[in-house]
């Protein structure tokens, strides 16, 4: 097994099941995005409000897409007869499928998507059912509907309706297939004019891949496609249909094999092991191999190598360079699509979304990306698709889609302003889950051996069996073994047990050194000796932060079962983590987009000016570790001076201590919230030093930054992450006693990535 498959993340039936349940059945809610709570608001979302806006429909219908949801709302379609590999299971079946899809359209381009499931397998019912839902939606997404009926579905649908019908399974790997071979072919010193390409599988997406290229440029009497019962040459009859006959050549090749021969690029849409080795050594110099079966491919890019090092391999999975992955594309086609009010996604479009991703793999590849992969990003053998948590792609992607719309006459509506377009794709994306990922990639990259401190509690057991099928490192829980087993038991995780490393006093072979270590640091603060040995032994969260000061763990998270006072007070007998020794606590809000940290959160009770300098320092350290531009603002109940205060003196002179220091970073205060966060208020201070919304928060004490960070998550529905404790010699993190799976999860990665170390 190679390294790379080994390290797969595991996911058992017992987790899949939870994830598609908790905390509600399913993947997404509906929710209103205007006012709901007055009889004012429900006379105006319905009745007899709601009779002005259909008039003006009535009088022109495309007014739709100005009063409706309908300009961003897609309708997610199948019959479940290809349901991902695993074939017709039904419709009924195909909805977690379905409901997956329309959360990536959300996602990665703020598109509003439904998931319908028809419970049928004619054609024309399926046709007639979705021609009908034709007004509600701007756009239709098919999805899993088997060969060659998904031909016909689609190009009847398309014939018949005036919004865009998109078969994903065909165009979205076409789309990203082509802008992989662009690039492939500039590195190889090739034009598509002129290269001889073997395609192998004759099923939608091999059949779209064929045309997109042809359409771009490829020759059709250098295209050779093959499937199950070889090359597809005219004059063949055994298993044709129209749609393989249109691709049919003359040639005297009968088998992949004898097609392979002095071909530059092979492009699979097969099975696993389709492709030999001999077949790789028998292709061109420089040759391209897109082995894009899923989940393993034709063939592996360490096989591919070893017999052709000058090859360039893209597969379709993501523990490989080079994932061929749909997510690049759909998204991004109907944001375009859709901003234009297109009738239609044409082969122009799909052509100007695979040449904009080609370009931006060309381009150079900002350092948060790279952070998020988890490696260095540079255009070449190894990177030539850009990575799907690339931030760019919302704002470069759609734009070249509107434009070749724009261009082919499909807009509706064209876009006048393309560069207020652009801010605005910019603006409407919600960061939090690309620092969530950035975070987790730097973590896997790390492979830390985390140290688990509360092996008693189910949540932390399961974030500890997480940890380590999701391929971040080992996972060394504190604990009892019979109590560990029992828990994960009942969990539905017994085959887990003997994956975890279970630690405990009475197992250590370091139970001396660590009752000498914290006795030598103790004796002088009234502990004994047999107090220390005590301790070390019964206290899980001295008996962990022992085994990191002692090098026998990587980083710690702690916290879940018991309130972070006095966690905090215990990690301290090891470690030294007051406030004088430079400890902060930085907690990071997410809502609506956007995201701010506030400190201090867990450390300093009653900071004055230097602790306050201190918080916005460690503050301005974190928002770095995010990539973010720190700006950070001294919060208080006043402006500049007024009202005059001594409460809020410390906040204004806070700012000063940072002035003597000379940071590198933006600062300013002191200063009410909506200034520090909303520019409109803001102009009435224009002597302010932010140039935008502060993103660092640096409030009075701790319990004024507890009450923020609480008020938003319950009242709000705020995303919280932390505390991150930060300024500290180890990597230590302390959850919530209300963390779930995913909280405890979240900050052993942020432990795994050093966030919070250093002084």
């Amino acid at each position: 097994m190679s390294e790379k498959t080994s390290n797969r993340t595991r996911i058992t039936p017992e987790e899949a099941l939870a994830y598609h349940m908790e905390p509600r059945p399913g993947k997404f809610d509906v929710v209103a995005s205007t006012p709901m709570t007055t009889q004012r608001d429900l006379s105006l979302a319905y009745s007899p409000g709601v009779a002005v806006p259909v008039q003006a429909i009535a009088d022109r219908p495309e007014t739709a897409y100005d009063y409706t949801t309908k300009g961003n709302m897609v309708a997610v379609i199948s019959n479940g007869t290809a349901i991902l590999g695993m074939g017709n299971l039904g419709a009924l079946a195909s909805k977690p499928v379905m409901e997956g899809k329309a959360v990536l359209f959300k996602r990665f381009a703020d598109v509003n998507a439904i998931d319908i499931e028809l419970d049928t397998e004619d054609p024309d019912e399926f046709i007639n059912a979705v021609r009908l839902m034709g007004p509600t939606f701007g756009g239709i997404n098919l999805e899993d509907i088997k060969a060659p009926e998904c031909f016909i579905i689609e190009q009847r649908l398309k014939e018949m309706m005036d919004i865009p019908v998109f078969h994903d399974d065909q165009h979205g790997t076409a789309v990203i297939c082509a802008a992989g071979l662009l690039n492939a072919l500039e590195l190889s010193g090739k034009k598509i004019e002129d290269v001889k390409i073997v395609l192998n599988g004759a099923g939608a997406a091999g059949i779209a891949c064929l045309e997109l290229l042809k359409s771009m440029g490829a020759r059709h009497e250098n295209c050779i496609m093959a499937d199950t019962k070889g090359v597809i040459y005219q004059g063949r009859t055994e298993g044709m249909n129209q749609w393989k006959s249109a691709h049919a050549v003359v040639t005297e090749a009968r088998t992949l094999e004898d097609a392979m021969k002095g071909a530059d690029v092979f492009l699979g849409v097969s099975a696993k092991g389709a492709v030999t080795q001999a077949m790789v050594e028998s292709m061109a110099d420089n040759p391209v191999i897109f082995a894009m079966a899923n989940p393993d491919p034709e063939i592996t890019p360490e096989d591919a190598h070893a017999v052709r090092p000058d090859a360039i391999v893209a597969t379709g999975r993501s523990d490989y360079p080079n994932q061929v992955n749909n997510v690049l594309g759909f998204p991004y086609l109907f944001r375009g699509a859709l901003d234009i009010h297109a009738r239609a996604i044409n082969d122009e479009m799909k052509i100007a979304c695979a040449e904009a991703l080609a370009k931006l793999a060309r381009e150079d590849v900002p350092d948060e990306v790279a952070v998020a992969y988890g490696r260095k990003l540079q255009f070449g053998r190894d990177y030539i698709i850009p990575t799907p948590f690339d931030p760019r792609l919302i704002h470069v992607v759609p734009p070249a889609v509107a434009r070749a719309g724009m261009d082919t006459g499909v807009a509706r509506r064209p876009i006048i302003d393309m560069d207020g377009y652009i801010q605005a794709l910019k603006n409407r994306m919600d960061p939090t889950a690309a620092i969530l990922q950035g975070i987790h990639a730097r973590a896997r990259q790390s492979q830390a051996r985390m140290i688990f401190a509360e092996g008693d509690d189910p949540r932390v057991l399961r974030a500890a069996v997480a940890w380590q099928r999701g391929g971040m490192g080992q996972a060394l829980v504190v604990g009892r073994e019979a109590d560990v087993k029992e828990k994960l038991e009942a969990a539905g995780l017994a085959d887990a047990v003997r994956e975890l490393t279970v630690v405990n006093a009475a197992n250590s072979r370091h139970l001396d050194a660590y009752h000498e270590f914290l006795y030598a640091r103790l004796q002088r603060k009234g502990v004994d000796r047999e107090d220390a040995h005590k301790l070390a032994n019964r206290d899980r969260h001295v008996f962990a932060a022992l085994m990191l000061a002692h090098g026998h763990g990587d980083g710690l998270v702690t916290g879940a079962t018991r309130k972070n006072a006095p966690v905090l007070a215990q990690l301290g007998k090891v470690f030294d983590l007051r406030p004088q020794d430079g400890a902060v606590g930085i907690t990071a809000v997410l809502h609506k987009g956007r995201i701010v940290l506030i400190g201090d959160t867990l450390v300093h009770e009653w900071p004055e000016a230097e602790d306050l300098a201190d918080i916005a320092t460690r503050g301005a350290a974190v928002a770095r570790g995010l990539g973010l531009e720190p700006r950070v603002a001294f919060l208080s109940f006043s402006n500049f001076g007024y009202p005059v205060s001594e409460r809020a003196i410390k906040m204004a002179e806070a700012p000063k201590v940072l002035d003597r220091r000379g940071v590198d970073f933006e600062y300013e205060g002191e200063m009410t919230v909506d200034v520090a966060l909303n520019m409109e208020s803001a102009a009435r201070y224009p002597f302010s030093r932010l140039t935008g919304p502060a993103n660092v928060l640096v409030v009075p004490a701790r319990h004024s930054a507890s009450i923020s960070v609480k008020l938003m998550q319950e009242m709000a529905g705020a995303t919280v992450i932390g505390p991150i404790l930060t300024g500290v010699p180890q990597p230590i993190q302390i959850c919530s006693t209300t963390s779930t799976v995913n909280d405890i999860l979240n900050m052993a990665a942020i432990s795994a990535g050093g966030l919070g170390t250093g002084r």
